[in-house]
């Protein structure tokens, strides 16, 4: 795995780097390295509070985590708990689906252990809607009526499906489809 360690508002000191470096290194036997495998860490300090992202980037899927903690090594086990997780949910929707879904060909899911109960991710409700041409204005407008922390529309500009989105640190996040609608 090649990796990528990024500190804002701290210093990433060698202790910090090989640390990483070793707790993700063991993560290496989940993944079928057809293609280089790479890791994003950001470490980042606010006040008192450490928040580390992780994102490892295959190549069909892309695993992302973020935690903050008090203690910068605590949030970086925590986020590695967190990918792991996200593994065994994987590992669990791919046997479900009898080969079905083909986003799992760069893990290695002999080696990922299976959770005991995952009934929670069941879908249990289905909503469709007619999506209407809007602007981003007229969709953040109909989110902030609805009392939703996301919305999807069609984008009257350009004609592509869109999601706008309240974000965590703030303001708003706009996600459009690359292909525009026939």
């Amino acid at each position: 795995m090649k990796y990528q360690i990024i500190g804002k508002n701290i210093q990433i000191t060698d202790a910090i780097s090989s640390m990483v470096q070793k707790k993700l290194g063991r993560m290496d036997k989940y993944f079928v390295i057809t293609e280089e495998v790479n890791c994003r860490v950001v470490a980042s300090v606010l006040n008192e509070i450490q928040k580390v992202e992780i994102t490892i980037f295959l190549p069909q899927m892309t695993l992302r985590a973020e935690v903050e903690d008090r203690d910068l090594y605590a949030a970086i086990d925590l986020a590695i708990d967190k990918l792991q997780g996200q593994m065994r949910k994987l590992k669990t929707r791919m046997d479900r689906s009898n080969g079905k879904i083909s986003l799992g060909r760069a893990i290695d899911f002999e080696q990922i252990q299976e959770e005991e109960d995952l009934e929670k991710d069941i879908v249990v409700r289905t909503k469709s809607y007619y999506l209407e041409a809007m602007t981003l204005e007229e969709a953040i407008t109909r989110m902030e009526a609805l009392g939703h922390d996301f919305f999807l529309y069609l984008d009257k500009e350009d004609d592509r499906i869109a999601v706008v989105y309240i974000r965590k640190d703030g303001g708003y996040g706009v996600i459009e489809a690359e292909n525009p609608i026939k």
